[in-house]
């Protein structure tokens, strides 16, 4: 149930306002308890089941694991409500099959802060106990024993008092402690004045089950009880006393049992990795009470199915506990709800609300008159600020009030914040290692061990692969770096106010950007082969490392020429600049700008592509053969925008250059020749461009243009080949979908094929114009049939404009008039022509509008100005049997 929310309400003086402890639902996690619990009721109601059993494989226990503020502690106590009382419990949970079960929730604060030790661990849980109304002797002797050994002269009920367990179980345990070592006293006929002597009952007794008498008969059937009275009454006698209490609960009749659940909350303060006293203890109270059900919350996952802690831990390894083995942990409670019970993963990651549970939780945070108090605005900032973390939920509640404390209402941008609070808490548990790492990995978006080792300067990797154990690193096991830390910790750490006592200076941030920079480029300069996946990833970090440090460009240069020579065009992650390009200061700026206005020109529209290259070779930050390439896809953009004698202007500077992309930029020429109508001196520049200046596709483009369709798509494919051999993935897919679009026109039935290896080639890069070209071929295929023809080309049509590919435009609207022509539709062929008449007004591709005539058997408006590479009569002729044969394909297909 939510409570009220004491800090809240203590942080304003508005009396109308209302304040609760918001509980954010939870359900998935409470699903895998009741699982848990289930599984194990019905283990320990086996007739096998053995609670002296020592060696039996343990499963009684859960853990729930996650980074500090995601709400384990309030889980925890959400969970013992839940476990005492249907009444507690939320409606949404449902109810357990167990619920005709006696189940007693035991809470443990683990907390330092809570200064509890293994001694008042173990008391809590006897304590609890109490409830059951009757001495459990066998353990209540032991610990009377312990009790005068360890605490002479202190009163057991004054400690329990002054503990806060007498007002929180109430004061029977001391009696009943009492009232066992009595009835044993009286079983062995001892005399009163000895009988109060725990020393002289505990011996008496141990000589007594030693002899098997049978006056101590109901005690004899613990094993071991003799065998703990005789050792010496220390905290490890102690440690071994929770056994005793298995047996008693095992004693218990039917109708009178009880199963313990004893919820262990903070347990990342139990101890460091390196000193497991108190870890020992309490593993120790769980392997001895096999009966009992223990509920673990705390930071980090448990290892104690991890072989390599023999020694420091008694029980260890996956054959003890194999629900806590790795190859069992379940991977986030939003995944796992079913899980548990088919794998019996017993680890569970608590996962970050959703942005509905954040919402929710912030609505119920603070209201007034039945509304909540912080509108959805700001609620909606918050929750993507917070990443699902509940603690940033808290943090920018208490902001909110603080600010409306200053006289004024808050506002979105207030909360566009980071807060110190989660370093602190962050970084709290770690060692001063583990804190140098955790920063220097906060610069990275993904993160290996020799990565996080190098960028933090180490020489040993020890403190990485410690820190990846945290739960705010998370794991992506198929990612080409599989550590990332939570968004929320990482944002925190870079950019929050950071008080503590190992604080980074702004130099310390630099050099780790400097050593993360050279790291990144040592693993892309070791990368086996063309690993385009490595050098994509190691760009992206690297561009924003450069960008946002100011470092120089070193590797990246060249790792950009390799990023554009494939062709393939995947985003870059940086985000990218949107403001003028004065605001490009530093060569990693400029080609951070460079770079992404390339990838995102496959989706944005080409005049925006255009601005943004323009912007950035303006500014000649860029060192020569970096800023040619700003020149040729400038160059490039303004083509397919139709401004052609800029495109010319660019195209010649980058030849005279004479860098890597002067071969492109001759093909460009060439091009440029093409939209003219200029053929033959295409054909000729074609001869000097070699593989480099796609000299197939060059020729492939001029022969489809001249209806020579099978001659085109041989030489398609032969610049396929020629890409596939040098590894070009971007020039395969484009050169395949050409030859399917030449194919299209020549037969129908082969187009398909093609086209779906087209598809194939396609889907490893981002090429807009291609893909939409393979979607040209698809019509050109189905041209004078299908009743959704038209819509498709009005679809496709939409999409070019989104793209302002004036190119790509005119095929389609060619492949329009081939459709009419086929279906000798003479209105809809007019108006197609008209359309591409309109397209082509500025001279470039206007001969399109003479194969339109034709393929139809018109007679040409005024002389095509064209130069055609066997005369405009034999080109007539091969276009207008391309549509005779369609037809004739259509009236056979019938």
């Amino acid at each position: 149930m939510a409570g009220r929310d004491l800090r809240a309400l203590f942080s304003s003086n508005d009396r109308g306002m209302a304040t609760a402890e918001a509980f954010t639902n939870r359900q998935l996690q409470w699903e895998l308890i009741a699982a848990a619990l289930a599984e194990h009721l019905r283990h320990t109601a086996d007739r096998g089941f053995d609670v002296e059993d020592l060696e039996a494989p343990r499963n009684n226990l859960i853990v729930f694991h996650g980074v500090g503020g995601i709400g384990k502690t309030t889980l925890s106590r959400k969970l013992e409500n839940a476990l005492a009382g249907a009444e507690h419990r939320p409606a949404q949970w449902g109810e357990p099959t167990w619920s005709g079960e006696r189940i007693l929730p035991v809470r443990i604060d683990l907390a330092r802060s809570a200064n509890t030790d293994f001694e008042q661990l173990v008391l809590t849980i006897r304590a609890a106990l109490a409830e059951l109304g009757r001495p459990l002797p066998a353990f209540d002797l032991a610990l009377r024993r312990y009790w005068e050994q360890q605490h002479p002269g202190e009163s057991l009920e004054e400690y329990l008092r002054r503990g806060g367990l007498i007002g929180r179980f109430g004061k029977a345990m001391p009696q009943q402690v009492q009232a066992a070592l009595a009835d044993v006293a009286q079983a062995l006929l001892l005399p009163g004045s000895v009988g109060t002597a725990v020393g002289a009952v505990a011996g008496s007794l141990t000589r007594a089950l030693r002899e098997r008498r049978q006056t101590v008969r109901a005690l004899s059937g613990c094993a071991r009880l003799a065998d703990l009275l005789e050792a010496d009454p220390d905290l490890e006698a102690l440690s071994f006393y929770p056994h005793l209490l298995a047996w008693e609960l095992a004693q218990l009749p039917a109708d009178k049992s009880v199963t313990p659940v004893i919820l262990l909350d903070t347990f990342e303060d139990v101890g460091d990795r390196t000193h497991r006293d108190l870890e020992r203890l309490i593993q120790r109270v769980v392997w001895l009470m096999p009966n009992a059900f223990f509920i673990v919350t705390g930071r980090s996952r448990l290892q104690w199915a991890e072989p390599g802690l023999q020694g420091q831990l008694d029980y260890t390894g996956p054959a003890a506990w194999p629900g806590l083995a790795a190859s069992a942990v379940v991977p986030t409670a939003r995944t796992a709800a079913t899980g548990v019970a088919r794998s019996g993963g017993r680890q569970v990651l608590v996962g970050d609300f959703s942005p509905e549970d954040c919402d929710d939780y912030l609505v119920r945070r603070l209201a007034r008159d039945g509304q909540p108090l912080i509108n959805a605005e700001i609620r909606q900032v918050i929750a993507d600020r917070s990443h699902g973390l509940p603690l940033y939920l808290d943090l920018s509640v208490m902001r909110f009030l603080e600010i409306r404390r200053t006289g004024r209402e808050p506002v979105p941008a207030d909360f566009d914040h980071d807060f110190g609070a989660l370093i602190t808490r962050t970084l709290s548990d770690l060692t001063p290692e583990e804190r140098h790492v955790l920063r220097s990995v906060a610069l990275l978006d993904a993160f290996d061990l020799p990565l996080a080792t190098r960028v933090a300067g180490m020489t040993h990797e020890a403190p990485a692969m410690r820190l990846i154990e945290r739960p705010f690193v998370r794991e992506n096991a198929f990612g080409l770096w599989p550590y990332h830390l939570h968004g929320l910790i990482r944002s925190s750490v870079r950019n929050a106010d950071d008080q503590a006592d190992d604080r980074w200076s702004p130099r310390d941030w630099h050099q780790a950007a400097t050593r993360a920079l050279a790291a990144l480029g040592e693993q892309w300069a070791t990368g086996t082969g063309r690993d385009r996946m490595l050098l994509v990833s190691c760009l992206r970090q690297g561009l924003l490392l450069a960008r946002d440090f100011r470092l120089g460009l070193g590797w990246l240069a060249e790792a950009a020429w390799g990023y554009v020579s494939d062709s393939v065009w995947e985003p870059l992650a940086p985000p990218t600049r949107t403001d003028s390009a004065s605001t490009l200061e530093t060569a990693a700026d400029a080609l951070v700008e460079l770079l992404s206005a390339l990838a995102r020109r496959q989706h944005e529209h080409r005049e925006r592509t255009a601005d943004r290259l323009a912007a950035v070779a303006a500014t000649g930050l860029l060192p020569a053969d970096l800023h040619e390439m700003a020149v040729y896809y400038l160059a490039k953009a303004q083509r397919d925008l139709g401004r052609t004698e800029d495109s010319r202007l660019g195209m010649q500077r980058v030849i005279a250059g004479g860098g890597p992309l002067a071969p492109a930029a001759k093909r460009g020429l060439a091009h440029l020749s093409r939209l003219v109508g200029d053929f033959p001196t295409v054909i000729e520049a074609a001869r000097t461009l070699g593989w480099e200046g796609r000299h197939h596709r060059v020729r492939a483009e001029v022969w489809w243009v001249q209806g020579e369709m099978a001659r085109a798509a041989a030489a398609y494919q032969a610049g396929r080949i020629e890409a596939e051999q040098h590894s070009i993935a971007g020039e395969a897919a484009t050169a395949q979908s050409m030859r399917a679009l030449a194919l299209a026109f020549l037969d129908p039935d082969e187009t398909d094929d093609e086209l779906e290896f087209a598809e194939q080639l396609l889907s490893g890069v981002n090429i807009r114009a291609s893909r939409i070209n393979a979607q040209i071929a698809a019509l050109v295929r189905d041209a004078g049939r299908h009743a959704d023809w038209e819509d498709r080309a009005a679809h496709l049509r939409t999409e070019i404009s989104i793209a302002g590919l004036s190119s790509v435009e005119t095929t389609l609207e060619l492949a329009a008039c081939f459709h009419h022509a086929a279906r000798n539709a003479h209105n809809e062929l007019a108006a197609a022509i008209a359309r591409l008449r309109h397209l082509t007004q500025s001279g470039n591709y206007a001969y399109y509008v003479d194969l339109a005539h034709f393929m139809a058997g018109l007679a040409l408006d005024v002389p095509s100005a064209a130069r055609w590479l066997d005369g405009e009569q034999a080109t007539r002729i091969r276009w207008r049997a391309l549509v005779t044969a369609r037809r004739e394909y259509l009236r056979n297909a019938r």
